[in-house]
């Protein structure tokens, strides 16, 4: 038993969510997500409430796995278009700098050109002194965007030089010790 897939999914009155055979459609006041769910799960909607479950009969181990996967995609989904998400970057080291110039976050961290990366749809970057916010609906979509960002130029341990996620602690190291030589 699966004791995420366990929990029911309260949808707030904002969300509208409309399932069709194995195609689950979620519409807020963020935006709208749609989702085909697996062939082995069911997902059921009774008084404001998403319920999923296993397929009736004999339950494969594929489908206990599946389970609480779906039903916290599920629940990803109902808060994405209810309230949204957002990571936040923070960029350190002198003249590292980055910039939102139309559709496209601009970074200059000390490489010859500077590293451009395209915002994807419903994506949004924000960017105020050394701090880049990605937000929008689909946490999925705004983890993996947040990754590849900090992946340009990760936070080194020796200065913490580098793109880190705010809140993270980065390792320090110790450098080399200089040693008097003795004549």
């Amino acid at each position: 038993m699966s004791r995420i897939g366990k929990k029911l999914i309260e949808v707030p009155s904002a969300v509208k969510v409309e399932l069709n055979g194995q195609s689950l459609k979620i519409t807020g006041p963020k935006g709208e997500l749609q989702t085909t769910i697996h062939r082995d799960i069911v997902a059921e909607i009774k008084d404001g409430k998403i319920f999923v479950l296993p397929r009736k009969g004999e339950i494969s181990k594929k489908a206990k796995g599946l389970w609480g996967l779906y039903r916290a995609l599920i629940f990803n989904m109902v808060e994405g278009v209810d309230k949204g998400f957002e990571k936040k970057l923070e960029i350190e080291g002198v003249g590292y700098k980055a910039a939102v110039q139309g559709e496209e976050l601009v970074l200059n961290l000390g490489f010859v050109n500077p590293v451009k990366i395209k915002k994807p749809e419903g994506i949004n970057f924000l960017v105020e002194k050394n701090v880049i916010t990605v937000s929008g609906i689909n946490k999925e979509v705004v983890g993996q965007i947040s990754a590849e960002i900090r992946a340009t130029k990760k936070a080194e341990p020796y200065k913490g030089k580098g793109i880190k996620y705010q809140g993270e602690i980065i390792r320090r190291k110790e450098g080399k010790k200089v040693v008097a030589t003795k004549k």
